[in-house]
């Protein structure tokens, strides 16, 4: 993407990556997580504020920070520095409401011929996961990096 990222940590799996917002309400600890299905290479991308209580990600809170281009492109980082290490990776990605699934789907159509160079991109509707197309309202999406 385009946009300016933040720099991320990782563990050495690239399962999991941490990054701080900074913006209108402060200096705020981010988490990217994939985690494992139970279907083969298939893995779900969690993304959100991370509670400093309990150290998970809280996917419900909404921050405004004001950064949000540069934290949309901080997150698309992750998905290339995963499937860089994860090549066979199928990632599925859905918001926590209806609201974040969209902001997904807007974030993914302003920089869709760019993903498209390296990615595989899809969106569930009607139950059934169909090549993504701008202007379509999807419930979730399903990105695998295209072979060299």
């Amino acid at each position: 993407m385009k946009y300016e990222k933040y720099q991320l940590e990782s563990d050495r799996k690239l399962l999991l990556f941490e990054f701080v917002s900074v913006g209108a309400k402060g200096r705020i600890k981010k988490i990217v997580q994939y985690t494992e299905t139970n279907l083969k290479d298939y893995y779900n991308l969690g993304f959100g504020d991370k509670d400093e209580k309990t150290g998970e990600i809280n996917d419900l809170v909404i921050t405004n920070n004001g950064d949000s281009q540069q934290v949309l492109a901080t997150v698309a980082s992750t998905v290339y520095a995963f499937t860089d290490k994860h090549p066979d990776a199928w990632i599925y990605a859905r918001g926590s409401n209806s609201a974040r699934t969209r902001l997904y789907r807007i974030g993914i159509t302003n920089n869709l011929l760019e993903i498209k160079k390296d990615f595989e991109v899809f969106g569930l509707k009607d139950d059934q996961w169909h090549t993504f197309r701008k202007g379509v309202d999807y419930k979730a999406f399903l990105i695998k990096r295209k072979k060299p």
